[in-house]
């Protein structure tokens, strides 16, 4: 379970023992906002390399908890906590040279960290490093390289990632194309409310035959996200 999650527009790792005493009362003093309190708690851990701690320091400095806001040092935590393969700084690290926070733009760092995260089954970096592929930023365009990583995300129950492989079968992209099977991954992409997704979901109802539509409905009913 992390402590502290990434707020984008939108695995626990130590390098020794885990503290797990300091490691809750931090993310319980963060909880309530008493960032001084966490801070005091997160900065020892995060200097003897635990990269837990690190991420979270990374966090408060990126966000301006306890501390002026400050990208570089953010930027320092989380590289400190990636390189030790930390899945969530691996992600942010990805983000913010995908978006040129703290640095210049570079969609080929971003994919390199996406692809780290990804590997480790993060939703978020599966989705992105699948965004990547199907735009051909910092990879080569590669349609079944962008199937592969919606479908993990998809898989693990990403609304944003079903309504992407949605859109794949509809188009056929990377694979031929299957309106039932658009229909499918439109249907569980609509449970999260997004008015996006319903409004995709109504655009392929009417396409389909209502054996489509039902057995469509039939595999939605039953199915369970993956885990990573």
């Amino acid at each position: 379970m992390r402590y502290l999650r990434l707020l984008v527009a939108a695995v626990v790792f130590a390098a020794g023992p885990v503290l797990a005493g300091p490691l809750d009362d931090g993310a319980g003093a963060h909880g309530r906002r008493d960032y001084a309190t966490a801070l005091k708690l997160f900065r020892p851990l995060a200097a003897k390399g635990d990269a837990e701690a690190q991420y979270s320091l990374g966090f408060m400095y990126a966000n301006g908890q306890g501390v002026p806001k400050d990208d570089q040092q953010a930027l320092f935590w989380f590289r400190k906590a990636a390189e030790q393969g930390d899945a969530d700084a691996q992600f942010a690290l990805g983000f913010w040279y995908e978006n040129g926070r703290g640095v210049p733009k570079d969609h080929q760092q971003a994919a390199s960290w996406y692809r780290k995260a990804a590997e480790q089954g993060d939703v978020r970096s599966q989705l992105s490093l699948g965004d990547m592929y199907a735009n051909g930023q910092g990879v080569p365009k590669d349609d079944q390289q962008a199937l592969f990583w919606f479908r993990k995300a998809a898989e693990q129950g990403s609304a944003s990632a079903q309504i992407q492989l949605g859109v794949m079968y509809l188009k056929g992209e990377g694979l031929p194309k299957d309106r039932q099977q658009a229909y499918f991954w439109s249907l569980l992409a609509s449970v999260s409310g997004d008015a996006g997704a319903i409004k995709f979901r109504d655009s392929i109802e009417s396409t389909i035959t209502p054996q489509q539509r039902a057995a469509a409905q039939a595999d939605a009913r039953t199915w369970k996200p993956r885990k990573p």
